[in-house]
């Protein structure tokens, strides 16, 4: 029977999300990849119990997280009704809805319809009766706002999730979230966004200004951009690699030969502070103010604890950064 280590938050930084009281563990897990219909749950298992040794306490889903869709919740509700199941207070589980998930009109986007049904059936299948957070996982044009931020506030006021949170919305269309929720008197805490060194929209189109501001809190996905600031490039497309499959968010396209100096340039920079390149990309992502937390993947519990080194790594110098933007705005 698993014990969690008892040193576990003695090794984690917590950030508060914005205003609200709750507080997120500077680096959390996302179970976007790995957790799917056909990986091994043994190693699933592995990789939560690490995290949660290493004081990550937020572990992070979506409705269609797999392969197959659903798959990822499935599995780790029978992490979390097993092994973790006497931790669940010390615990932030988090969902989202925006993306297909079944056939028809009333599976996908941002209706109240849609977004209500997939919040039953996540905690169906995670064996729950609540969520700390309950995300829409996207913008919908063709939907009102109001209804969507409607949707989120029903979540909430049953019980059925802790907070409201919106995913992948821009800042103007953020600002106007905020506002209907707070009419409403819904705990809106936080926008989990793609933020890396290179990609820094929300720098670009003011919602880190937005959210420092205004006191919301952002998790950052993608802080890595898909494994291209990592090492696992540096020598060559490795067969098992995302972009060696082609796949849908990292294509052999996205590696040009420009890319590829930068990765090797930003990869000196980390020696010379006696990291990884993922560790110093993930401790570029943490230096700013306006994150909360930061979101890693991983394939094996070794994944885990390398990313979590970042937090044993000093603040970036004034000349670091600016070699940094350099590097990553050379064309």
């Amino acid at each position: 029977m698993y014990k969690a280590e008892e040193s576990r938050y003695s090794k984690m930084k917590f950030n508060r999300c914005g205003f609200s009281g709750l507080k997120l563990p500077a680096v959390s897990l996302g179970l976007w990849h790995n957790f799917g219909t056909n990986d091994d749950f043994n190693n699933m298992k592995a990789i939560c119990f690490t995290a949660f040794d290493n004081g990550i306490t937020h572990f992070d889903l979506a409705n269609n997280y797999g392969p197959v869709p659903g798959s990822a919740e499935e599995n780790f509700g029978k992490i979390i009704n097993g092994d973790l199941k006497p931790y669940r207070d010390e615990l932030i589980i988090s969902t989202k809805a925006g993306y297909l998930m079944w056939p028809g009109p009333y599976g996908d986007n941002g209706s109240r319809k849609y977004l209500l049904a997939s919040l039953d059936q996540s905690l169906k299948r995670m064996g729950l009766e609540y969520v700390d957070i309950f995300y829409s996982h996207r913008m919908d044009k063709e939907t009102p706002l109001e209804e969507t931020m409607g949707a989120l506030d029903q979540a909430v006021k049953s019980g059925k999730a802790l907070y409201a949170g919106i995913s992948n919305y821009d800042a103007e269309t953020t600002a106007k979230a905020a506002e209907i929720l707070k009419e409403l008197h819904c705990p809106f805490v936080i926008n989990q966004i793609r933020y890396s060194i290179f990609d820094r929209t929300i720098e670009q189109n003011g919602l880190k200004k937005y959210a420092l501001k205004n006191g919301l809190g952002l998790i950052a996905f993608s802080p890595l951009a898909q494994g291209l600031l990592t090492g696992r490039y540096l020598n060559g497309v490795p067969s098992d690699s995302r972009i060696a499959k082609d796949g849908r968010f990292l294509k052999r396209a996205d590696l040009t030969p420009e890319r590829l100096l930068q990765i090797v340039a930003l990869n000196k920079v980390a020696e010379k502070r006696g990291q990884t390149l993922a560790q110093m990309a993930l401790n570029w992502v943490l230096r700013d103010e306006a994150v909360t937390s930061v979101i890693i993947g991983a394939s094996r519990p070794e994944q885990v604890k390398e990313n979590l080194g970042v937090m044993a790594f000093p603040s970036f110098t004034e000349e670091e950064l600016e070699e940094i933007d350099k590097i990553s705005s050379a064309d």
